[in-house]
């Protein structure tokens, strides 16, 4: 077998490692690859890789062997133990210097773990998000690596080739930080997926049981959206699949079963939020609202017991879509302001120094939440690159102010419907909280301090100061140490 000729190596062949590879190979990069069960290796081979520079290896020291200096050594395996097996499996034959690159999903806790412990033994880790499913992972993904900065000149070249391109050709793909930082990003971008798709699917179920629309009327509103400010890979194929026929001629979409599945990243996201106390609250009702869809059966029995509001087919066609257009419209921007208040918080929690601008560049094209919508949120930094929060940035202040009466409308018609709207509820909820510069919490302060003796700070007195008030007459002077805003 070749040695010392390959210019990556590539662990595991499910559909995106095997995309991956030819994308590289595209670009004039030799890559070898290997998997646990060889046969695999043997199959891509001769048929998706026939034809191609591609080098198969059946063991892992020829695998190794294969490699030019140093090392470069991707794993596209399922995240967890499976990571630390590989890494496990390779460790005898690496030496110092040589990198290894986690492109699967794991919890970016995991990658701090091991890059230190791997850089400990002079191995170079880079935990990267790789985003776009199988055809991003073929034509161009979003690449969002993390880890060890020393091994960034030895895989740039390769991976900003394989990345998507906006459209100066800039690719979506650079340096996110330290440790873990590059999974965390792609955790929240997982997360803003999961908030995407919930305020679509919210607008799909207002606009099919509040105006009547057909999956081909609704196919046509869909394009429309897509033509204007909410252009988005999403946008697009929900028109798609809209559109889409069975094979008896009738609408796909109403022979699918409203069950959703999820395979964790949103529920990270939602830990990290709370962990680090950040409202991240429309990805969290997106995570639940998948948990609801889930308990089919029990709807199913609830549905012939509960009843909901009697109200006709509203008429006002074009005002009604309008209003649920802007109603989306501004409760993206609300999950995008979360999305940055908690990236914002990981990189003071953790110190990590992130590009937040640079961040919605490689989203802009290759991933699943890519959109005309983030070259804003990239504007937005680079006018202010110390900016606090999203909804202070003018484009979005301004744009919540004009479409705020149409916004609140979509979630009043909601109501009146009787149609679950729990993402578009949770924005116009948190839009209402984060203006409003005195909130309820001063009775609540006072209640924790009646029955738990709590504390609370005074408006007429300087912040860290804490006083207790003995309610009742019948309690202590000793107040509790436990204090926590």
């Amino acid at each position: 077998m070749p040695q010392d000729t390959c210019d990556i190596g590539l662990i595991g062949l499910a559909v995106m490692g095997q995309n991956l590879v030819l994308n590289m190979n595209d670009h004039g990069f030799k890559v070898a690859v290997y998997n646990r069960t060889t046969s695999k290796v043997d199959e891509f081979i001769n048929h998706e890789a026939k034809g191609t520079n591609v080098l198969g290896a059946h063991t892992m020291p020829d695998f190794i062997a294969s490699l030019k200096r140093p090392r470069r050594v991707m794993l596209m395996v399922k995240a967890g133990s499976a990571v630390d097996q590989t890494i496990d499996e390779l460790l005898p034959f690496l030496e110092a210097g040589d990198i290894v690159i986690d492109g699967g999903n794991s919890l970016f806790t995991d990658s701090n773990r091991r890059e230190a412990s791997l850089a400990a033994k002079g191995i170079l880790f880079i935990g990267t998000g790789v985003s776009g499913g199988e055809e991003g992972a073929r034509l161009g993904p979003s690449i969002m690596p993390g880890g060890n900065a020393a091994a960034w000149e030895h895989v740039k070249p390769i991976f900003q080739s394989i990345a998507a391109k906006v459209e100066d050709g800039t690719p979506c793909c650079d340096w996110v930080g330290e440790g873990g930082s590059g999974h965390y990003v792609k955790m929240i971008h997982n997360g803003i997926e999961y908030g995407d798709m919930q305020l679509i699917c919210e607008a799909y179920q207002l606009l099919k049981d509040g105006l009547g629309l057909t999956p081909d009327e609704l196919a046509g509103v869909f394009t429309e959206w897509n033509k204007g400010e909410l252009d988005s890979y999403l946008i697009e194929i929900t028109s798609e699949i809209f559109a889409k026929k069975d094979e008896d001629g009738s609408p796909l979409i109403d022979k699918i079963l409203d069950a959703a599945g999820q395979k964790g990243t949103g529920k990270w996201t939602c830990e990290s939020a709370l962990d680090m106390g950040m409202p991240v609250t429309l990805i969290g009702e997106a995570v639940f609202a998948r948990c609801l869809s889930a308990i089919k059966d029990a709807r199913v029995e609830a549905s012939k017991v509960l009843t909901g509001p009697a109200t006709a087919k509203a008429a006002d066609r074009a005002e009604f879509i309008e209003d649920v257009r802007r109603a989306l419209y501004c409760s993206k921007i609300i999950s995008y302001a979360q999305g940055y208040m908690l990236l914002s918080a990981a990189a003071r929690e953790y110190k990590w120094n992130l590009n937040l601008g640079g961040i919605a560049l490689m989203w802009r094209g290759g991933c699943i939440i890519r959109s005309r919508f983030l070259a804003r949120i990239k504007e937005a930094f680079d006018k202010n690159p110390t900016l606090s929060n999203l909804l202070l940035d003018s484009f979005f202040s301004d744009t919540l102010d004009k479409y705020q009466a149409s916004w609140r409308s979509g979630c009043i018609r909601a109501i009146q419907h009787g149609v679950p709207v729990p993402a578009f509820s949770t924005a116009m909820s948190f839009f209402d909280g984060f203006r409003t510069a005195r909130l309820p919490a001063n009775l609540l302060q006072a209640q924790r301090d009646f029955f738990g003796a709590h504390t609370y700070e005074r408006v007429d007195q300087p912040r860290g100061q804490f006083f207790h008030t003995n309610w009742t007459g019948r309690g202590g002077r000793v107040s509790s140490t436990t204090y926590t805003v």
